[in-house]
């Protein structure tokens, strides 16, 4: 592997360090607190890319309306799809984020900024981004919160949040993960397409790693995700932070962010060989288990089609207005094997006018719901909250590893109508 003297470590009164003797990881006041430099201690090369304000390792978050024009201010025309697109560093014409708030301990580093609307020129995000980063030998732990105060009060539809948004630099083009089905017992591992546009798959173990040619490189945990993106742009095996080959990884969650939401999320990284990548996160990640939602203080990552609730904050429960045709409550990606858990308990409270709710799952094999893996039962329509059992595996269909559900309680619509539910699981 390449070395580089540690006098090329970039100094500068904005840019903060910390340094455990193993690692050394480095975040940019300028811009926003992201994250520019991660390397191991003692002259090792910065493996993190900032060829322009959109790499970095940083927080990018998204939401509605698409194309987002503030006071009919326009978006650059490539990345008017995006929407609403807050990130840390700055914005695609180099406006850069500002911090407000920062403090270090020499062993963990509070960052606070507010965001640059990545599609516009000189347009602030209405919400602040707030990081902690702490060291743990070989890894470094980030705590992330968005905290929103939109004036538009809308509930747009749930967009893919980057969890956070990694880039690497031009030698660390092997992006590695896990995607079989028995996570957790050193199975082989997968190396991805180093493509661009970027790809999608399903790491089971909740870790990919971008690697050079003698497996050394970053990795990123995040406990309980399963979908990632990644590849690689340009030309692969050489570059530095300045050039444009970059490797990229996200770990992704489909989320509503209201207007007013505080959202929250943590992620690991771990600088080392592959192998040292995956042991750690063997040794220090939660296993995945059995599904089992409680909405006490957050939707769980469900979703909606056609159907909105009533926002944030949730308290207690998830309530979902009935008012258009074919609403339908949509769960996270995740993995669990249908024998492990062949019935389903639904906490919820049913308006009048619907006693059949439908169950839909989805499978590795046959991705996507479909009305062939679907099992009904019946509920009471009277307003009160209920307990109810289904069990799925008197269906045929439910069967093999499954990746999801969706609970559609009404065909038709029932306007001023709404469905409440505390959970859904397995435990």
């Amino acid at each position: 592997m390449a070395r580089s003297n540690p006098a090329d470590t970039p100094t500068s009164p904005q840019l903060q360090y910390l340094d455990n003797g193993k690692i050394k990881i480095g975040i940019d006041l300028e811009l926003g607190g992201a994250i520019t430099y991660l390397a191991a201690s003692h002259g090792g090369p910065n493996m993190i890319n900032s060829f322009d304000w959109g790499r970095q390792i940083q927080m990018s978050n998204y939401s509605g309306p698409v194309p987002f024009e503030p006071n009919g201010k326009k978006p650059t025309a490539a990345w008017a799809g995006l929407g609403w697109n807050p990130i840390q560093s700055g914005d695609c014409h180099g406006n850069r984020s500002k911090v407000t708030y920062f403090s270090t301990t020499g062993k963990s580093m509070t960052v606070r900024c507010v965001p640059m609307q990545w599609p516009l020129d000189n347009e602030p995000g209405e919400c602040e981004f707030e990081c902690k980063l702490s060291l743990d030998g070989m890894a470094v732990h980030v705590d992330c919160e968005l905290i929103n105060h939109r004036n538009d009060h809308t509930q747009y539809d749930a967009r893919d949040q980057e969890l956070p948004a990694i880039y690497t630099n031009g030698p660390w083009d092997h992006l590695m993960t896990y995607t079989g089905n028995e996570p957790f017992t050193n199975g082989p591992m997968t190396e991805a397409p180093a493509v661009f546009p970027w790809t999608g798959w399903r790491s089971t173990e909740s870790w990919a790693a971008l690697v050079d040619d003698k497996g050394f490189g970053v990795g990123v945990y995040e406990s309980g995700v399963t979908r990632f993106i990644g590849g690689f742009a340009g030309k692969p095996g050489a570059g530095g932070p300045k050039d444009n080959p970059t490797g990229y990884i996200a770990p992704l969650h489909v989320d509503v962010l209201d207007y007013n939401i505080t959202y929250r999320y943590s992620y690991t990284l771990i600088v080392g060989r592959l192998k040292s990548i995956r042991k750690y996160v063997y040794t220090h990640g939660s296993k995945l288990t059995l599904p089992d939602y409680h909405f006490g203080k957050d939707r769980q990552h469900w979703r909606y089609i056609n159907a909105q609730d009533t926002g944030w904050p949730i308290s207690g429960e998830l309530k979902v207005s009935m008012a258009h045709s074919n609403p339908q409550l949509v769960g996270p990606e995740e993995f669990w094997h249908a024998g492990a858990a062949p019935t389903l308990h639904v906490t919820a409270a049913f308006p009048k006018g619907i006693d059949t709710v439908r169950v839909f799952w989805s499978r590795t094999d046959a991705p996507g719901f479909a009305e062939s893996r679907v099992l009904n039962f019946k509920v009471i329509g009277d307003g009160a909250m209920r307990d109810y059992t289904v069990g799925l595996s008197k269906s045929p269909e439910y069967r093999g590893v499954i990746t999801g559900l969706r609970l559609d309680p009404e065909t038709n619509g029932l306007p001023g109508s709404y469905t409440e539910v505390t959970r859904i699981g397995f435990k």
